[in-house]
């Protein structure tokens, strides 16, 4: 029988510095659907703050949790730095994440949660490129 689990994936920016600018939001929202796919993941939602990113996931199987979230998160921060995407700003991330899991019927309520984020963190939101996107890259 397969297996399809929905998750809410956070993490930081190290000692959760605002350093995530429209830029960086821009590229961690195109990057971080691809690098999941290398791991058995859909990345259906992406909501980026300046200090913080959610994903709302779909994993079909049982994916390699840590190598996933070692992928999104140091694959990441390898390629911003590298072609300095925040400009002379170094993205690292702090050290763990938060995985919850999110019943299908609570999908949508998740993705509202998501859609929010801006207005949850009025200070940390990023002008002009603050919405949560799906997978098509339209605003959730």
């Amino acid at each position: 029988m397969p297996i399809t689990i929905y998750a809410l994936l956070t993490w930081t920016i190290r000692e959760r510095a605002p350093l995530i600018d429209a830029a960086g939001a821009s590229f961690l929202r195109t990057f971080l659907p691809k690098a999941a796919e290398l791991h058995a993941a859909q990345v259906l939602t992406v909501s980026v703050v300046r200090d913080h990113v959610h994903l709302l996931l779909l994993l079909d199987g049982l994916p390699d949790i840590p190598k996933l979230v070692q992928r999104l998160k140091g694959a990441s921060a390898r390629i911003a730095n590298r072609d300095g995407v925040l400009g002379t700003a170094r993205l690292r991330w702090a050290n763990g994440y938060d995985l919850r899991s999110v019943s299908p019927r609570a999908v949508p309520a998740a993705q509202a949660y998501l859609a929010r984020q801006a207005l949850h963190h009025p200070d940390l939101g990023i002008p002009d490129d603050h919405a949560p996107r799906d997978t098509e890259g339209s605003t959730a």
